[in-house]
């Protein structure tokens, strides 16, 4: 059985894991104020070129995601997002418990442009209507597809002539980062968005996000936004630690490179076996229309995701690919496959 489910079914890269061994039992101070954190926080912002950036740890997205939703907005402003948006589909209603209605957004992409804004906001001039504050990206969307630099600096632009701050999902940035012709970095990130975080669950962390804002008007009381949503783990420092070895000498994007090449060689091998693609994705998750009749030995050979029904005789699957696939798991399964199909 080959696993393509998810990317964070393996607990951890061996740096990581060999980082938070090294902490033993030494003590540290509690709830992100240790030097793990502040060497990580440090370097976050080295690579961000963001000295003034505040950073944050979180320990997933989903908090990440309502938290700082929580602390940007005030209780009558609402948060555009693409209909696949993770806060829209995948989060219990989370943000709207926060108290912050959701504007969704179809797409055929999973990706938002200022075409699909400029609408929303005329349509919310009604004082009577919650007034949309703040726009929410997925990098990489949860459909696999990437933002490119002209299409990010594009949403900036905008958002910051009407008033809109830009919040962007990085639980899977470095897929997207590392992804052909994406053309983005950590620094473009600090001065194209309000706030961002560095996903490490889906690449090669135990757990962890890394929350970065870098205007100093949107940190203040932070950490107390965070503390109120209970985001804010006692034992910070094994956030901070694993950070660390991710961050320091590339090992980070190094994970995220094999994620995504392991990604398109199936990609690539599933379309000559003659399974269409959804769409092409760039990154670490790609999407195949399989015929119904496939499906129960598809199931023996592999782990994945059901993601849509399009038709009665199909179902569109989700494969993703991690820091730990290897290259005779990918092959094992197109071979397995290549008699059935």
């Amino acid at each position: 059985m080959y696993n393509f489910r998810n990317d964070y079914s393996v607990s951890a890269h061996p740096a990581v894991l060999e980082a938070v061994v090294r902490l033993g039992s030494a003590p540290f101070p509690g709830y992100g104020s240790d030097p793990c954190c502040r060497r990580a926080e440090a370097l976050i912002r080295d690579l961000c070129q963001a000295p003034q950036a505040a950073v944050h740890f979180f320990v997933g997205g989903t908090a990440a995601n309502l938290t700082a939703i929580a602390a940007l907005l005030r209780p009558w402003e609402g948060v555009i997002a693409p209909t696949t948006g993770h806060i829209n589909v995948h989060e219990a209603g989370s943000v709207e418990a926060t108290g912050h209605k959701i504007i969704p957004v179809p797409t055929p992409d999973g990706k938002l442009t200022p075409a699909h804004l400029a609408p929303i906001l005329e349509l919310h001039r009604d004082t009577a209507m919650v007034l949309p504050r703040l726009v929410y990206l997925s990098q990489a969307t949860e459909i696999g597809t990437v933002y490119n630099k002209e299409e990010l600096e594009a949403l900036s632009r905008f958002c910051r002539a009407h008033g809109l701050l830009l919040f962007l999902d990085g639980a899977r940035l470095a897929t997207a980062l590392t992804a052909p012709g994406c053309g983005l970095t950590l620094a473009d990130l600090a001065v194209l968005t309000d706030a961002f975080y560095i996903g490490g669950t889906k690449n090669g962390a135990l757990m962890g996000e890394a929350m970065v804002i870098p205007d100093p008007a949107l940190q203040p009381h932070f950490f107390r936004a965070m503390k109120r949503q209970g985001a804010v783990l006692a034992k910070g420092f094994l956030l901070g630690a694993q950070f660390e070895a991710l961050l320091k000498d590339g090992l980070y994007w190094d994970l995220a490179r094999h994620a995504n090449a392991m990604a398109q060689t199936l990609q690539t091998g599933l379309t000559e076996l003659g399974l269409p693609m959804l769409h092409t994705s760039p990154t670490n998750q790609i999407f195949p229309l399989a015929p119904n009749s496939l499906l129960p030995a598809l199931e023996e050979l592999c782990s994945f995701e059901v993601w849509d029904r399009p038709d009665a005789g199909h179902t569109v699957i989700r494969l993703v690919t991690s820091f730990a696939t290897t290259r005779e798991e990918v092959s094992g399964l197109l071979s397995g496959l290549r008699p059935l199909v």
